[in-house]
């Protein structure tokens, strides 16, 4: 399946391009600008926020000429947005059938085929190279194919936009593929729409949905004069008759049967009475049994002998055509027999035209027909239907109540009221959420990192800001809090020596002799959970007393570090993590600037890199050249060892080693619209795979500018501050999302972001690895500024 090139040329604004501190092609303030426009807003430069400016929309489902609803309903989407707001780009990728016979034209820019895995991630891809700013489905389950329509997710996980999710259809009872399509759909947009208040109810009971992502708009409707009825019916040579209709592609869940059969009783006293079933036999249906449903109607309504008051109309119509025949009914009639259909696009037609409804009771129904707007009756009930439909009959002053009081309904259901509607919450959920980037020559507040300690260590997890005491401390992050206390300034006291001390106890603690390992996990009772750790949380450990024996802020501090490491760096000499590998050669290296001599480190530091160099080795391929065969966390740890160890071991080959997988995984981390995309948690594990977009956590940004830091040292090159300063923007709004991550006032940092946005709660990894990298990037800067 080929699919036509369409990249962006919108939002091409005068971008600012004044350096900051050094860095070669945008600040990061203007990184965070250039990704706000991106998204489709322009800078108010007096007033420093946002003005909406036009989105650009990939809009996914059926397509026209494609026949089928959901086909007219995206069309029509698409033309009254454009319609309304003219400047807003819309792309239109169009469902196909198994067959792809359709010849679709523009506004498709690309056709995803049912059932084909590769389609969707071509189209993915060419939505990811578009920049698009928001992605728009239509679903309903049998659009997409696999179980439950779960081919949609090969596109889905794949794309960064905040989504937008039209559903057509929401079960009360859902089987297991259905409740996981569903529940992975809601994990991952920005809003839900549906169009029943009903609808919002099962996504919030059934499948758990947030209330604020669910939005009811009502399906949308043409805008046509009111009392049209009699003409119409000349055009269609109806005059004369009482027209009753049902319109939808023939299947016998439709419920025509009941219509027939109440005929014989409405006809006793309406002669002139006409019911109109209008549509194509449903293809599915016909493809198992050809017309025998459509026979066996029609032999129903010659046994009950009203053949003579029923219109076959056997074709599907286009919209235009539609309306003019529903203008020509009296009584609009949907007799399905599903309590839950969730929309009905026909009978939102028939209302907006001011046909008085007789419509059994479900979902849609019950709210639009509500106040007296149409008439109800039971499932199946056609003793009902012929009662109803002839006491309207009989009562012309009733009817024509009953149709103005529907056109009245209609008027908020027009089409120009749904791009309204439409637009503003496309602005709402695209407006972006920052605050002036930082400086990073100006150290953060303490009171995020404060807020989360206490004189046992820093606690793990927070519940939003606050700490949640139940998963208790760990290693990992409180070797970090003591990397970072060795890198605050003076300004940061008392603080600073204060928590130094309580980390390198956390730390000390750590180490059981009788393992001869690190053990990572305490509960808040101060109970070791766990005789040994993971081999990751080791090499942090070993990393932490490297860093601290070179850079600890008292001569004692750094005594304790040293011995403590040379105490416990044999437990690395099994690790098989290339990660671990890294942490501890990253130790090993800040442990030999003091004592170069060290053979110990040094050997740490030559076997780490010889086993990196021949994971490299074995895993790499001429697009893949990494150390594994998957991506997982923290990756730009592992060629940051290699450069900094071929500095200290004047191993050129190291180096280059190094500085190639680094641009590898750098440039893989720059989105198509240029800022920094973390490896998402979601990638983790796939082989040989391209990275997915979600979820983005801090400490991969922190990873990024030592990485970048690393190789600038290595090459003094200024692309590498660019890499750089582009992964501190993240923490900023130079991000998928265009929110900022990190607070610069307060110093906390959420946990990243996901596909709804920032993930609010504010743990331990988070918080240090925004100051650690504002520790990293401020201390490069101050290199660049003296080369």
């Amino acid at each position: 399946m080929s699919f036509l090139a369409n990249p962006s040329t919108a939002n091409a604004k005068n971008l600012p391009t004044g350096l900051s501190r050094g860095f070669p092609a945008t600040s990061i303030a203007d990184l965070r600008t250039e990704r706000i426009l991106r998204r489709g807003f322009m800078l108010d430069e007096e007033k420093g926020v946002a003005a909406s400016i036009a989105p650009r929309i990939a809009l996914i489902g059926g397509f026209t000429p494609r026949r089928c609803g959901i086909a007219t309903f995206t069309a029509d989407i698409h033309d009254s947005i454009r319609a309304a707001y003219p400047d807003t780009e819309i792309d239109v990728y169009a469902m196909a059938s198994i067959a792809n016979d359709i010849a679709f034209a523009a506004p498709v820019c690309g056709v995803i085929v049912e059932n084909d895995r590769d389609s969707f991630i071509a189209a993915a891809r060419q939505i990811e190279s578009s920049h698009a700013d928001l992605i728009w489905l239509q679903h309903e389950f049998g659009l997409f194919g696999g179980h439950a329509g779960d081919q949609i997710l090969e596109l889905l996980d794949r794309v960064a936009a905040p989504l937008f999710v039209t559903l057509h259809t929401v079960m009360p009872d859902p089987d297991e593929d259905q409740r996981r399509v569903i529940s992975r759909i809601t994990a991952r947009a920005s809003k839900l729409i549906v169009m029943s208040e009903r609808a919002a109810f099962l996504l919030r009971t059934i499948f758990g949905a947030d209330p604020e992502q669910i939005e009811i708009i009502p399906h949308g409707v043409p805008d046509r004069p009111f009392g049209r009825t009699e003409m119409f019916k000349e055009q269609h040579g109806l005059s004369g008759r009482q027209v009753i209709m049902t319109f939808g592609l023939l299947s016998p869940g439709k419920g025509i049967e009941a219509v027939i059969s109440a005929l014989p009783e409405i006809a006793a006293t309406h002669p002139d009475v006409l019911y109109c079933i209008v549509g194509a036999t449903h293809p599915n249906l016909l493809a198992r049994e050809g017309e025998a449903y459509r026979d066996r109607l029609r032999k129903l309504a010659q046994d009950l002998g009203v053949e003579n008051n029923i219109r076959w109309i056997d074709s599907f119509l286009e919209t235009e055509a539609l309306l003019d025949l529903i203008e020509a009914a009296d009584i609009y009639v949907t007799p399905y027999h599903g309590a839950n259909q969730a929309t009905s696009g026909t009978l939102s037609y028939a209302v907006a035209l001011g046909k008085a409804v007789v419509s059994t009771p479900y979902a849609h129904a019950v709210e639009l027909l509500a106040d007296d707007h149409g008439v109800l009756i039971p499932f199946g009930d056609s003793a009902a239907l012929a009662r109803e439909i002839g006491g309207l009959l009989d009562d012309p002053e009733r009817l024509g109540a009953m149709q103005k009081r529907a056109y009245g309904r209609g008027r908020d259901m027009i089409w120009p009221a749904f791009a309204m509607r439409c637009h503003d919450l496309v602005t709402q959920v695209l407006q972006p959420h920052t605050s002036p980037s930082a400086d990073p020559a100006r150290s953060p507040g303490l009171e995020g990192l404060l807020r989360i300690c206490d004189s046992t260590g820093i606690i793990q997890h927070s519940i939003f800001s606050v700490p949640d005491r139940a998963h208790g401390y760990c290693v990992d992050d409180n070797a970090r809090a003591l990397m970072l206390m060795n890198r605050l300034g003076h300004d940061a006291e008392p603080h600073r020596s204060r928590l130094s001390a309580i980390f390198a106890g956390f730390v000390q603690s750590s180490w059981n002799d009788d393992a001869q390992e690190f053990r990572n996990f305490m509960g808040y009772a101060r109970n070791w959970l766990e005789a040994a750790g993971s081999e990751d949380s080791c090499g942090r450990a070993l990393w932490t007393l490297g860093a601290t024996s070179c850079e600890g802020t008292t001569p004692s501090l750094r005594r304790w570090a040293q011995r403590l490491f040379d105490h416990t760096v044999t437990s690395a000499a099994d690790f098989r993590s290339p990660r671990a590998t890294a942490f501890a050669m990253l130790g090993a290296d800040y442990r030999l600037q003091p004592d170069e001599e060290d053979e110990t480190a040094g050997a740490v530091l030559l076997q780490g890199a010889e086993y990196l160099m021949s994971r490299l080795a074995a895993t790499r391929r001429p697009d893949w050249p990494w150390f594994e065969s998957v991506l997982a966390y923290d990756n730009c740890r592992i060629p940051e060892a290699l450069i900094r160890a071929g500095l200290q071991l004047d191993r050129p080959d190291f180096t280059a080693a190094g500085l190639e997988t680094l641009r590898w995984i750098l440039d893989m981390q720059i989105s198509p619209a240029g800022h920094f995309r973390p490896i998402g948690s979601e990638s983790f594990g796939r082989e040989y795979s391209l990275p997915r977009p979600f979820d983005q956590q801090p400490v991969e940004a922190w990873a990024a500018i030592d990485g970048a830091h690393a190789a600038f040292d290595a090459t003094h090159e200024r692309q590498w501050l660019s890499h750089a300063s582009r992964a501190y923007a993240w923490f900023f709004g130079a991000n998928d999302r265009s929110v900022t991550v990190a607070d610069p006032v307060s110093g906390s940092c959420h946990d990243g972001i996901n596909p709804r946005g920032v993930n609010l709660n504010e743990g331990a990894e988070s918080v240090l690895s925004y100051h650690l990298a504002h520790c990293s990037i401020r201390d490069l800067m101050s290199k660049a500024d003296t080369n």
